[in-house]
């Protein structure tokens, strides 16, 4: 490793919360004669890149911060380099240097270096938070977003990602995943109500399921504690709907639990297919409900998506979007990784209202790899 970039990694270590990029330009102008360095950030709604220090959004799909950040490649134009600012699959956004030397690797190192240090500092300071959103998030959605554990992962056996809309004022609709190298949990919530009140109601489900997640319990008792927790405030009035799944990294074994959940849909092979789930009670509709197991054996590469009711039932022009919409568009997604899957199908979405989805929708696609030796 160049001492630019162990110079850098040691500046962005040290550097206070607010100063990172400010720390990383002083390296980056000394080490090769750089004058101008900015972080893009891309918007909640995975629709506009946002500058941190500049004032114009990069939004035109054509643009080489967009090729940066969809193919994860550093991209030089007109004496500009654009590196990606991602870790662990977690895309954050661009950041722009010029003039830029040639090649890129090092200045690649540094943004992911920087990648890191965002995602260290980010609950100690608002600067970053704040300069991704390109309007103000209502109370509702800025409690999903604080919830979510990431956007996207990737590892050597598997890939994730996911996406809420409307993204800007959400209120029920949630996921959550954790991996341990070996495991993979993956929780879909669709919420019920409004405003403050859904993403409450959420934010109950989704730390009930951690907690029995993280005390070693299985998925049918992670069902079962969150049904309890939800019933036991609520006594029956408040429910919501939620899949649960367990995927074993090695053998492609998939569990699932099903408490009124979303669509599942696997593509395997360019073939679309709903995977056959037995409906179970949404989570607090009664007390000390029992849930039961379901089991899937996948195939290496296959891909599956979570969807929301709020995607079938999006309505454009009083026309519904539908499953057969949906089947049609999920299978011409095989190519793409998991996020831009997902952002694609949202924009398809949006193209067909003609605006911001109305009610909640939730979509996470999850690729299985195989096992990795």
């Amino acid at each position: 490793m160049s001492e630019p970039v162990n110079q850098a990694r040691r500046v962005l270590h040290e550097a206070p919360a607010d100063l990172l990029l400010d720390r990383i330009a002083d390296v980056l102008a000394a080490a090769y004669g750089v004058t101008r360095v900015d972080l893009l950030q891309v918007d909640y709604r995975l629709a506009a890149l946002l500058p941190l220090v500049g004032d114009e959004p990069v939004t035109a799909p054509g643009h080489p911060a967009w090729r940066c950040f969809d193919h994860q490649i550093p991209t030089l134009a007109d004496g500009t380099g654009y590196l990606p600012v991602s870790m662990r699959g977690e895309r954050r956004g661009v950041l722009v240097v010029s003039p830029a030397p040639a090649p890129l690797d090092e200045l690649t190192e540094i943004a992911t270096a920087l990648a890191h240090e965002i995602s260290a500092v980010t609950y100690g300071t608002d600067v970053y938070r704040s300069a991704h959103r390109s309007r103000r998030l209502t109370l509702a959605a800025e409690m999903q977003w604080e919830m979510l554990p990431g956007r996207s992962r990737i590892r050597p056996s598997f890939s994730l990602a996911g996406q809420l809309e409307p993204a800007y004022a959400v209120r029920g609709d949630s996921f959550d995943w954790s991996d341990d190298g070996t495991r993979v949990w993956l929780s879909t919530i669709n919420g019920t109500g409004e405003g403050v009140a859904a993403a409450m109601l959420t934010s109950l489900a989704t730390h009930a399921l951690r907690n029995a997640r993280r005390s070693g319990l299985g998925l049918a008792d992670q069902a079962a504690l969150a049904d309890q927790a939800v019933y036991d405030l609520h006594r029956g009035g408040q429910h919501l709907a939620a899949l649960l799944m367990h995927l074993d990294l090695r053998s492609g074994q998939l569990t699932v639990v099903d408490a009124g959940s979303p669509r599942l849909v696997l593509l395997r092979d360019g073939k679309i297919q709903e995977l056959p789930l037995e409906a179970q009670f949404p989570l607090g509709m009664f007390e000390a409900t029992d849930y039961r197991e379901q089991h899937f054996e996948l195939c290496r590469n296959d891909r599956l998506f979570v969807v929301s009711d709020g995607v079938v039932d999006a309505v454009g022009q009083d026309v519904r979007y539908g499953e057969t919409a949906l089947d049609r568009f999920l299978s011409r997604t095989r190519a793409m990784e998991p996020l831009d899957a997902v952002r694609s199908l949202i924009g398809d979405l949006r193209a067909f209202v003609a605006s911001d989805l109305v009610d909640d929708a939730v979509v996470v696609c999850l690729d299985w790899t195989g096992p990795q030796d």
